[in-house]
């Protein structure tokens, strides 16, 4: 049991009968180490596998936890998530605590019932706006917050409510009454009966506390106030509790998730054995070096907690870190980078596009499809399958029968869109809401890209004119795309967001999107909200075994207004990029410091940043496409011209001006200056030279005696 296990994976299986809390990094074996530590205890006689229960938040990771255990031989652990284990809780004592009464059904959504309630106080809420409702419901019943209570609740907890808290308030309330009146209950709802249960009927309390001594919880970090009370009611008082989370990868606090109970585990257990896993068996050392690098600047109570990794497995790539002009241009580089690697042999699941919102795949699902790669969306709908943007293509037809002729797309796709409820300046409160609100700024966004390529209309054999677009036009391609991204996938590039991406790994990861107002997004305004956004951004990173990409576009669309890169990327760090006291000084002079030229990729378009990467004018992971024989003559040509003039070869080109040199072959004077490294002096220097050799002249042709005597 014990033999494969590091010496901190054995110090936690091994420590003794008591409150335990397990720190465990990304990527360290945390399962290996829970698994073996109910297994360790049950083989040793330590306790009884039938008096374990082992609770996590994922139907997916319950199953894992079951799996593992009958691998190492042990039989009749309950491994279940919260919910799952107290609906069975709530059904076994149902009689007993109904007195002969049916137990009321379970809702499998909020939605409908918070439509309804939101109607009864005179609000009306679209699927959007109950879904953001039905959010904030869920986060006061699990944050243990009553309707009366939920106005200064929302305000201490600075939420970023739908509507005016105390109108969400009514709503709640109402919801609340409606679902007594039809015997129903929510998930909430349950939680608290298994609580109330326990809590109020010694004889329950005892049976649950006979059949269940000894407790797990994984992901301790993102436990909610209801269920810290019902693993309390559980306890009972007793401490055999091993506890198993990572304070870096708290994300879900707008569900009311909360690390605080991680974070003052050893306070509220004295005496409690604290283990820390830090032995990163998942990624190479490169890709745990920016983990490290991009958390090591958190600050806040998490940070308190932080791990430094270190990586276990061999050496790898560096993390790829690439600037793009626009948003179609990165995504375009994501897709033909993931066709190289399928085509080289990494299979399409092993590959992940990672982003911010649901609302960015879209880009990336047409990308994809263009170049022929499969891909399926974790988490969430393909764009073209999301109900509010079949509605805007409904509404965008519909158009074509009223809109002026005349009227630029992109002005008549913003009109179509404000008949489906979408104000472009006004993105509004809430999670749901504001994705919708996303996904349809999205489709402006496509009129605008295709807006700037009219299409060319044969007239006569040969001869071609432009016409500007229409919205007919428009349409006809968005049903193109959609029809082309609607094919079903089983296997391919994983689309997710950052969130849904959450406990899940891959061989080669795409982080997309990295700039500001999208990581972090505009409505981080606090401290601790910008402090979660960072640590989403870590997440990201975590998921990568072996190759690492991370990118963001300086515009969101052609020639659209430029933005920063994240102040997370430790590689782009700027003065005033970060959150300390006194910056904003010097935030305001970086804004106003002139930007440097953008140098792209030849080859694959993205934004060229080493020095030696510039003067090629290609990345060094693109082919070379070098001419050997104008390389020879220049190299030539450099050693005859630096002995005339006395001076090291270097002085007169660097190896790597005389590669980009032999790969561009620059033939006019302004082709020549793009290359970096060649200015004014050097061009009146050697330009005629250099330019005749690319030319084809020989060496013997060219006279540098004659260019230096003077």
């Amino acid at each position: 049991m014990l033999a494969g296990l590091d010496p901190e994976q054995r110090s936690a299986v091994t420590a003794p009968a008591g409150p335990v809390c397990v720190l465990a990094g990304a990527g360290t074996g945390k399962t290996r180490a829970v698994t073996s530590r109910i297994a360790h205890r049950a083989l040793t006689g330590d306790i009884s596998a039938r008096h374990v229960l082992a609770v996590t938040f994922t139907a997916r990771a319950a199953a894992e936890l079951r799996s593992r255990l009958t691998l190492l031989g042990v039989q009749g652990v309950q491994a279940r998530t919260f919910h799952a284990a107290a609906l069975r809780q709530v059904r076994y004592f149902a009689p007993r605590l109904l007195e002969g009464r049916a137990m009321p059904e379970l809702l499998d959504s909020k939605a409908r019932v918070v439509t309804l309630a939101a109607a009864k106080v005179g609000l009306r809420a679209d699927r959007a706006a109950a879904r953001d409702l039905a959010g904030e419901i869920e986060w006061a019943k699990s944050s243990l917050v009553e309707p009366g209570e939920y106005v200064v609740a929302a305000a201490k907890a600075l939420r970023d409510t739908p509507h005016e808290p105390a109108r969400v308030a009514e709503v709640f309330a109402a919801y609340e009454k409606l679902k007594r009146g039809n015997g129903v209950i929510d998930f909430e709802d349950m939680l608290r009966a298994a609580v109330w249960g326990i809590e109020e009927h010694p004889d329950v309390a005892e049976q649950v506390r006979g059949q269940y001594r000894h407790f797990v919880v994984d992901e301790y970090q993102d436990v909610n106030p209801l269920q810290q009370r019902l693993l309390e009611a559980w306890l009972g008082g007793r401490d055999d509790l091993t506890v198993v989370g990572d304070a870096s990868q708290t994300i879900y606090s707008f569900t009311g998730a909360t690390s605080a109970y991680l974070v003052d585990f050893p306070r509220r257990h004295r005496g409690a054995t604290v283990v820390r896993l830090v032995r990163d068996y998942r990624s190479t050392p490169q890709v745990v070096g920016l983990a490290n690098a991009v958390i090591s600047q958190a600050r806040g109570t998490e940070a308190r907690l932080r791990l430094e990794l270190v990586g276990q497995r061999p050496p790898g790539p560096e993390p790829d870190l690439r600037i793009f002009t626009d948003e179609p241009a990165e995504a375009a580089a994501v897709a033909t980078r993931c066709r190289t690697m399928i085509d080289t042999g990494t299979p399409a699941r092993e590959i992940a596009v990672l982003f911010r919102t649901n609302a960015q795949s879209e880009a990336y699902e047409k990308a994809l499809t263009e170049v022929g790669v499969p891909y399926v969306v974790q988490g969430a709908e393909r764009f073209f399958e999301r109900t509010e943007v079949r509605q805007a293509m409904i509404a965008l037809r519909a158009a074509t029968r009223s809109v002026d002729g005349g009227m630029p797309l992109p002005v008549a796709v913003r009109e179509a869109l404000t008949a489906v409820g979408w104000a472009p300046d006004s993105p509004p409160a809430g999670g749901a809401a504001r994705e919708r609100w996303e996904a349809l700024a999205a489709l402006v966004q496509l009129a605008e890209e295709y807006a700037g390529t009219p299409p060319m209309l044969p007239v006569g054999e040969a001869a071609v004119v432009e016409r500007p677009v229409t919205l007919a036009d428009f349409n006809d391609e968005l049903a193109r795309r959609a029809a082309q991204q609607h094919v079903p996938t089983v296997d391919g590039v994983t689309l997710a967001s950052l969130h849904s991406a959450k406990g899940l790994e891959w061989d080669a990861v795409f982080l997309v999107g990295l700039s500001e107002g999208t990581l972090p997004t505009t409505y981080a305004r606090t401290a601790e909200q910008v402090e979660e956004e960072r640590r989403l951004l870590y997440v990201g990173v975590t998921r990568a075994r072996e190759w690492l990409w991370l990118s963001y576009s300086v515009a969101r669309s052609p020639g659209g207004r430029a933005r920063r890169p994240s102040r997370f990327l430790p590689q782009l760090d700027r003065s005033g990029g970060g959150e300390r006291a006194g910056a904003a000084p010097a935030k305001q002079a970086a804004a106003r410091r002139p930007v440097a030229r953008v140098i792209s990729c030849r080859i694959c378009g993205a934004t060229l940043l080493a020095g030696p990467d510039r003067k090629l004018g290609r990345c060094p992971t693109c082919p070379s496409d070098i001419d050997e024989e104008l390389y020879e003559r220049l190299r030539e040509w450099r050693v005859r011209v630096s002995g005339a003039q006395k001076v090291p070869s270097y002085v007169v080109f660097t190896d790597a001006t005389l590669t980009a040199l032999a790969e561009r072959k620059p033939v006019r004077v302004e082709e020549l200056i793009a290359i970096a490294g060649i200015g004014p002096r050097k061009l009146g220097l050697y330009g005629e030279s250099v330019l005749a050799l690319v030319r084809g002249a020989a060496v013997d042709d060219v006279c540098p005696q004659k260019t230096f005597e003077n």
